[in-house]
């Protein structure tokens, strides 16, 4: 690991650090987006609606238009109590509040009238009498409010159990409540909190308190009395997670057990709103018997009421986004309830999502710094897909919340940072590397030395090397019949072409000599089998310019064919980077090299392309080489062999090269003793001719054998 991917590292893990205990603290926009994604969850999937024994008298505007604004005497109230009684409900909770003495009724009337007679005042009705009495021993419950003056607590109707530790302090504090009619109070069969999100800051409701508290005593809700009372059940059993203190888990109402937070709510599974829910308050008091689909609809059923009418603000924001009249909530809670279909986010999902940060965090940091950013994003990517999914098979098969948003955009800052950091910071050595050996070195070279930037120092190292060199044959003949402009694009079109197959055999192009090519093999990173690739690339330029000539790429026309020598030889080189500090270039010199360019020049002599040194041809078992004789190269104080190559494994394989092969070792020996055979000269010419490059190769063999001829 380099430096600067330590630092890499290190800052990366300081971001994943940070994020996870940004994501511990929970801030209130983390939650906000958390809920908005459940939102989108049940927007997907809403809980579908179901025919349960549940529905809403509504107090719409059509019941307003034809019975009488609101507020309604209360003798209309009972009135409606003994109506829904007598259709069979199976409890009424009422969504309003009767917390004042009705304005409405006769006595109230009569007693602001200056100059009655007092004793008339206890002859007339009082409608809060006359609905108090509606309600003795029948079903019915009353919904208290919550209030910031005062210390009023309403009586609580049931009784409560606990299994383990008391939990009187788990749901949210109640201060005071509303004051109801105290011969209402008295007479209901249950009495519920209407509070539906209190101190909740967003409008949208998710989740209901299922109880409030004062520290001393429970208070139930309205929709969860009305459940109890329909069942005749009188007691509600509580249950606290094992061995943590004021924490709800369960609450047991009847025949009904409830999955709570540890506050004690209950988180909402909206289905949309459907008319089918609502009975239209008027149809209800209609004079006469109530229709068959009234009677239908409200029979055994548990019924709220309460009121659709926009005048009387009672409407609330579901996570589907639709706006509601309030009393639907408390009606859909009891029919969650009835369906078992719930919602819950575990005690242990902030854990387990802080933990998947951190996990995540890490793994991305460690995957940008030591693979390819590509790599990285694809991971990445991956991960965000696999939480996604996770999360959206938990929400909808176990009805589980987990966010998936947060470990995802932690994951995305932690990656484009890590990535930014990479590029700007620990990239720059590779980048300098490219543009160094970019055009020089194949792909897998250029990767390999990019891990490895000491390769860059200034300096040497000997190493065995496969030195090239590639020169064209008579340029000073085609330059002179050419403008400069054209030469430099012969040129141009010429050595691009041949070029490219050093970088596509792993070799280094070392530089352009005028009309020649320097290369080399095995450096500045190991290559194995280097000297088969040197001369697999000399094979394949031997091909494309047999291309270029058939194709006349040059542009002349036919009257100038281009050929090239190529001078191969492995030895001990010198290589590294030399020149100056602030310039240099990355080569090879020594002996080895100076052999290289000896052998290219000795193609002139030997009439053939490509030839190889004997430590460059031990190197190559099975390809097609034959044995151009020992030469006194340059510089050289004893003679070098060099062998003529013909062809690749393939070609030294096929039968025609095995016959001129056998007949060429013969026709050498021959002349080593000088004494050639020119029987054996025309059979070797014969087979030299089915392969392409020979022809002036024997010609010259040809007249060596001449030579020992006639001189003896």
């Amino acid at each position: 690991m380099t430096r600067a991917q330590q630092v890499g590292v290190i800052i990366g893990l300081a971001i994943v650090a940070a994020l996870t205990m940004l994501r511990a603290s929970d801030p209130p926009l983390l939650r906000l987006a958390r809920n908005l994604t459940f939102d989108e969850y049940q927007r997907i999937a809403p809980r579908a609606f179901e025919n349960m024994p549940v529905r809403i008298v509504d107090i719409d505007e059509a019941s307003l238009r034809e019975l009488g604004q609101w507020p309604w005497p209360r003798d209309r109230i009972a009135a409606l109590v003994n109506r829904l009684t007598e259709m069979g409900v199976s409890a009424i909770a009422f969504d309003i509040l009767f917390a004042e003495p009705d304005r409405l009724s006769p006595r109230n009337i009569v007693r602001e009238i200056d100059g009655v007679d007092p004793s008339l005042l206890g002859r007339l009705p009082d409608n809060d009498e006359i609905f108090a009495q509606s309600i003795v021993g029948r079903p019915v419950v009353l919904g208290f409010g919550l209030s910031n003056e005062g210390s009023y607590r309403p009586p609580v109707k049931a009784g409560f159990a606990f299994t383990g530790e008391s939990l009187f302090a788990a749901p949210p504090h109640i201060e005071a409540a509303t004051p109801l009619r105290p011969q209402l109070e008295e007479n209901a069969a249950g009495l519920g909190h209407i509070s539906l999100n209190p101190g909740a800051p967003s409008p949208v409701v998710r989740a209901v308190p299922l109880f409030l508290s004062d520290g001393e005593q429970l208070y139930p809700n309205l929709a969860l009395e009305a459940l109890r009372v329909a069942q005749g059940a009188t007691t509600y059993v509580l249950a606290g997670a094992p061995d943590v203190q004021d924490t709800m888990t369960h609450a047991k109402i009847g025949d009904f057990v409830v999955p709570v937070t540890a506050a004690g709510e209950l988180w909402l599974y909206v289905s949309p709103d459907r008319a089918e829910r609502y009975v239209s308050a008027r149809h209800v008091l209609a004079p006469g018997n109530p229709s068959p689909a009234t009677k239908a609809a409200i029979e055994g059923s548990i019924v709220f009421v309460g009121t659709s009418a926009a005048g009387l603000q009672d409407i609330r924001t579901t996570a589907l986004g639709q706006n509601v009249p309030g009393v639907s909530l408390h009606a859909q809670t009891v029919e969650q309830i009835l369906s078992g279909r719930f919602l819950s986010r575990p005690d242990w999902a902030d854990g387990l999502e802080i933990l998947c940060i951190a996990a995540a965090g890490c793994l991305l940091v460690m995957l940008t710094t030591f693979v390819s950013p590509a790599v990285a994003l694809a991971c990445g990517l991956f991960i965000t897909a696999m939480g996604l999914v996770a999360s959206w098979l938990a929400f909808l098969y176990g009805g589980l919340l987990f966010d998936p948003l947060a470990p995802i955009v932690s994951g995305s800052i932690t990656h484009f940072a890590a990535t930014a950091f990479r590029f700007l910071v620990t990239d720059r050595e590779r980048r300098a590397v490219r543009r160094a050996f970019g055009h020089y070195l194949s792909p897998s070279l250029l990767y390999r030395i990019e891990h490895n930037p000491d390769a860059l120092r200034l300096g040497g190292d000997d190493r065995e090397l496969t030195v090239m060199f590639v020169d064209v044959r008579n340029f000073t003949e085609i330059s002179e019949r050419l403008a400069p402009t054209a030469v430099v694009g012969f040129l141009n079109t010429l050595l691009d072409a041949l070029s490219r197959h050093v970088i596509a055999n792993e070799g280094t192009l070392d530089k352009f000599i005028g009309d020649s090519i320097m290369a080399f093999w095995n450096a500045p990173v190991d290559v194995a089998d280097h000297p088969a690739k040197a001369v697999r690339a000399a094979l394949a330029m031997r091909e494309t310019l047999t291309r270029l000539n058939a194709d006349d790429a040059f542009g002349f026309g036919g009257e100038q064919i281009v050929s090239i020598g190529v001078g191969i030889h492995t030895g001990i080189a010198c290589v590294g980077n030399m020149g100056a500090e602030a310039h240099f270039n990355y080569s090879a010199v020594g002996d080895t090299v100076n052999v290289a360019a000896r052998i290219e020049a000795s193609c002139k002599d030997v009439l053939f392309d490509i030839l190889v040194s004997e430590e460059t041809a031990k190197a190559l078992p099975g390809h097609a080489l034959l044995e151009a004789g020992a030469l006194a190269l340059k510089g050289k104080s004893t003679r070098s062999r060099l062998f003529a190559v013909v062809g690749d494994e393939k070609v030294g394989a096929s039968a025609e090269f095995a016959e001129l092969r056998c007949l060429h070792l013969k026709l050498v020996d021959a002349l080593r003793s000088r004494a050639p055979n020119r029987k054996i000269l025309n059979a070797a010419k014969l087979k030299a001719a089915k392969l392409d490059g020979l022809a002036d190769f024997y010609r010259r063999i040809s007249r060596r054998a001449d030579h020992f001829a006639d001189h003896g």
